[in-house]
């Protein structure tokens, strides 16, 4: 299920002459952070300083009811794309402006490799939103917090074990003979539940369930497409071992998915998907049963030029 905002939101691009309405968001919402010590930067800037800062590379103003109520600063260096000054006015959050300003910077950012946000780890909520818009840290300078996302990654929200399986059966539609799944994941996160899915959309025979004990499963098609390779990595010295392990099939003619793969599975394919499956909430965020996730798709190599998302994500809603 993915994150839908619950008022009408429009964005648009801007530049200099949206300097005042910038300056306006930027300080209102980050006005209401903490005191932090050193204070933000953003509670110094002027219209002057903001008008400069859209003259290079523009930003995004969102708005609601035809009113601003959020806004963020591109700044590309080198092959990534820093989103500055990202504020949502104080009595327009948890509304889904946020998201849909990050779906746009996505889209307006075609060309480079990722977006990368800066973050104060004083503020462990605000490090928390972007790892659930699917930006990881690979940066940490007291007090700051560097998280990138790269642009190729789909992010899904998932509220249970069928919208997990849902999500699987889903993107079968899209796989073929020779494709490469790697999940990874804590344990617990969905990643056999995922797999579920992908064997039901897949048609294939027998029930999906965790390898561990028998490390790789063949589960043949029942409708005349690719098996599926159910594989668990978790115990694997390295993929070269898949060679002693006796499949049944040739992996050019299934599609193998390889759980607790990262950093063993990808030699396996020149492209893969590598699918990575995060608690949405942390323990104190959990509401009654509610403990959803964020699965992160990340296409990999020439096969996925053509993976869409935008059907993906259709086909679900």
């Amino acid at each position: 299920m993915s994150h839908q905002p619950d008022v009408e939101v429009t964005v648009r691009r801007v530049g200099p002459e949206a300097a005042a309405d910038v300056l306006r968001i930027v300080l209102a919402a980050f006005g209401e952070r903490p005191p932090l010590d050193p204070p933000a930067d953003a509670l110094h800037e002027t219209v002057e300083s903001i008008a400069i800062q859209l003259a290079s590379h523009g930003g995004l103003i969102a708005e609601v009811d035809g009113e601003p109520a959020g806004t963020l600063i591109f700044d590309p260096v080198g092959r990534t794309v820093f989103l500055r000054r990202f504020a949502v006015l104080p009595d327009r959050q948890h509304h889904g402006i946020a998201h849909v300003m990050i779906n746009t910077a996505v889209t307006a950012s075609d060309g480079f490799d990722d977006l990368t946000v800066v973050a104060r780890e004083e503020l462990p909520r605000t490090v928390r939103f972007w790892q659930r818009a699917g930006f990881r840290e690979i940066a940490h300078r007291t007090p700051y917090v560097e998280l990138r996302r790269p642009l190729r990654t789909h992010v899904e929200e998932v509220s249970d074990a069928e919208e997990m399986r849902d999500l699987g059966r889903t993107l079968a539609k899209q796989l073929r003979a020779g494709d490469l799944l790697v999940l990874s994941g804590e344990l617990g996160a969905g990643k056999t539940t995922f797999t579920q899915g992908l064997g039901e959309g897949l048609g294939v025979r027998g029930a999906v369930t965790s390898p561990t004990f028998v490390i790789a499963r063949v589960h043949p098609s029942e409708i005349g497409g690719p098996d599926l390779v159910h594989v668990d990595a978790y115990r694997l010295g390295g993929m070269a071992e898949l060679d002693d392990l006796d499949l049944d099939t040739d992996l050019d003619d299934a599609v193998t998915v390889v759980e607790w793969g990262a950093g063993l599975a990808e030699g396996l394919a020149e492209s893969r998907l590598e699918i990575r499956i995060v608690r949405a909430l942390t323990i104190d965020e959990l509401e009654g049963d509610e403990d959803p996730r964020r699965v992160e798709i990340t296409p990999v190599g020439p096969r996925w030029h053509d993976l869409h998302f935008d059907d993906f994500t259709g086909e679900r809603s």
